[in-house]
Parts: C-alpha cells; sequence; structure tokens
C-alpha cells in the first residue's frame, strides 16, 4: 500500500480546512482505457437525456458536460461497439439523475421512492407494453428495451434482480435521511453494497460482450467473492471522492462520516481506514483472480471477459472522477496531482 498523509490541517477552532485523499493511481495499477467510440456516443446519449429527462438549463450543462456519463461508460467499458455503449451511457446518465431525483430535488419521501421503485422495475419487466407518466420509467423502458434485444436471460434477470436491490437500498437510505439515522460500519457497508450499483453495473459486462454466463458460475463463491471485492473498492474509493461534495449538502451516507461518527475517527483518519480497505479490496480481488475455477474451455473464455470486465470496474470510475467535474469541479487535475481536497463550506438547510 503507498504511504498516505497521517495529517489534517485544521482552522483556528479545530475544525479540519483540508484532506489529503489516497495515492489511487499508485494503488491501482490496472490499464486505463477509453472505448474509441467514446465522443460519438457521449454526443447521442446527452441528446437522449436531455429529451427523456426533459433537462434545462444549469442541468442539461451539469448532466452532460460536468457528469459525462458516456465518458463514464467509455471507462467502464473499453470494448464494447457503439450500440452496446450507448445502453450503458444512457442507463449511468438515468443513474445520475435517478441519485438526484432521490437525494436532492425531492424533500425525502420514503412512499415516492418505493413508488419509482414499482414503476421502474415494471418497466424492466415489459418495456414495451407497460404504460407510465413518470419520465423515470418512461426511460427505462427507452434504454431496457434496447438491453433486451440482445440480453441473455441470465443477464436480464441479474440485471432486473440486482436494480431491485438498488432500488430498495435507496427507499432505506431515504427512510435514514427522514428518521436522521446514521448506520453502523457493519450495516453500511452492507447498504452500500446495494446502494452503489455496481451489481446491475456488473450485469452489464455481460451485457456488452455478449456472454450469458450460466448459473453455476455466477453462484460460484469464487465468482461472489471477485463481484464483491470489486464493488467494494468502487464503493470506498467514491466514499473518499465524494466526501467533500457531500458533507457539503449535510450528508452522512459516507464510510467517511460514518466512521467519523460511529467510530470516533477524525477526518483524515477516517479517510486513510477507508484507504486501506480500498487496498485490502484490490488484494482480495487479486487472490481470488488466482484460484479461479475451470467450466470448462468455452466457459472460461466467458469468464475470463467477465473478470476483465471488473477490472475495468475498478479503474474505469477512478478514471471518470479525475476527468469529469463531479468532485473537484474545475480542481480535478490538480486534486489528482497533488491529492489535497479543500473542504467546502456546508449549504444553508
Amino acid at each position: 500500500m503507498a504511504s498516505t498523509a497521517t495529517c489534517t490541517v485544521t482552522s483556528s477552532d479545530s475544525e479540519p480546512t483540508e484532506f489529503i485523499i489516497p495515492d489511487f493511481f499508485s494503488d491501482c495499477r490496472y490499464p486505463m482505457r477509453l472505448n474509441p467510440h467514446c465522443d460519438e456516443v457521449s454526443r447521442a446519449s446527452a441528446q437522449w437525456l436531455c429529451s427523456e429527462a426533459h433537462l434545462v438549463e444549469p442541468d442539461v450543462t451539469k448532466y452532460t458536460t460536468i457528469l459525462r456519463p458516456g465518458y463514464f461508460a467509455s471507462s467502464c467499458y473499453p470494448d464494447a461497439d457503439a450500440f452496446h455503449l450507448k445502453v450503458c451511457a444512457d442507463f449511468l446518465g438515468w443513474s445520475f439523475k435517478m441519485d438526484d431525483w432521490l437525494e436532492i430535488e425531492r424533500s425525502p419521501d420514503v412512499n415516492d421512492a418505493w413508488g419509482v421503485r414499482d414503476c421502474c422495475v415494471s418497466a424492466y419487466r415489459d418495456p414495451v407494453n407497460f404504460q407510465t407518466e413518470r419520465y423515470s420509467g418512461k426511460m427505462c423502458k427507452s434504454y431496457f428495451s434496447r438491453f433486451k434485444e440482445t440480453g441473455g436471460p441470465g443477464c436480464t434477470e441479474r440485471f432486473i434482480h440486482t436494480m431491485d436491490l438498488w432500488f430498495i437500498s435507496a427507499a432505506k437510505e431515504v427512510e435514514n435521511r427522514v428518521k436522521g439515522h446514521i448506520d453502523d460500519v457493519e450495516s453500511y457497508i452492507e447498504l452500500r453494497r446495494d446502494l452503489s450499483g455496481c451489481k446491475a453495473c456488473f450485469a452489464l459486462i455481460e451485457f456488452v460482450c455478449r456472454i450469458d454466463l450460466p448459473n453455476e458460475v455466477v453462484s460460484h463463491p469464487v465468482i461472489m467473492a471477485l463481484e464483491e471485492a470489486a464493488n467494494d473498492f468502487v464503493s470506498w474509493s467514491n466514499d473518499i471522492l465524494s466526501y467533500n461534495m457531500e458533507q457539503s449538502h449535510h450528508s452522512t451516507h459516507n464510510l467517511v462520516a460514518v466512521l467519523m461518527v460511529k467510530q470516533g475517527f477524525d477526518l483524515q483518519g477516517a479517510v486513510d481506514y477507508c484507504a486501506q480497505l480500498c487496498n485490502i479490496s484490490l488484494q482480495r480481488f487479486e487472490e481470488n483472480r488466482a484460484v479461479l475455477p475451470s467450466w470448462g474451455e468455452e466457459v472460461d473464455k466467458d469468464v475470463a471477459k467477465y473478470v476483465e470486465g471488473l477490472q475495468n470496474w475498478i479503474v474505469g470510475p477512478l478514471q471518470w472522477s479525475f476527468e469529469s467535474a463531479r468532485y473537484f469541479g474545475k480542481d480535478a487535475h490538480i486534486v489528482k496531482q497533488n491529492r489535497v481536497v479543500k473542504l467546502l463550506p456546508k449549504r444553508p438547510l
């Protein structure tokens, strides 16, 4: 593990004013690749998102130029053809919008969160015939009808099931916010593994690779351990990178915040602890990749593609985090170089 700073710069009243993020690009040495269809798909997906979500400024700029879902998809699915990449980019753009619908744009409403879940899962089950007036459901119908053109039955069911887990966890998080409840570390970790959205994104690996893994593969402990390790790295690294933005919105749905509240860490100590968990996740990923069993030559080829896709998903979000303005605005490249994050002021409640 690369060394991380252990000091926290504070102001005169002993409140931290900045923190230092880990050296992710030394710790995670997987190659960073970008899909060659990135530009054309990004433009097409931006047009789709603006139209389907009825975006107006400043949201047009936010969800296309700042969040860059097309670039995100291109970082995580570097070998996808243009058709499959567009489905992934549309899904990720929808996901960004859903995050804000559930967390920022609406006052906390648990019933509304469950209503979105019922609508979207119904759209997945029958994207052609299901009818709804919700933008969220209409967007699901659009991208998932295209998904089903090539997605295998196992892959399709895995996507729907893991998205249902995401909606359930999102509703639980809304409920926590309404009650002012902060999970303990263990409960937060379990919730975050569903709320990260990684599980559905891993189903998209099968979709873009045009494979449909057998049940005996996806239920194997080694495959499940690889998925969990990748999910954990994405989740904990994201909690570090997003902490500044989230603390400015008074959000405590973040492992850094949970560690500070529940276990008494100071800010830098919590960040460093998350960094250790990230490196442990990378070690778990490599240890399990080394003991992959064989299911026969043809299946093994598909498994190799899937595991490479998990690897792409470990490094892809890192690449996107510093190429978009999601977390660090115009200073993203500076933060990537010097790793110093200056805390934003908290927004008025």
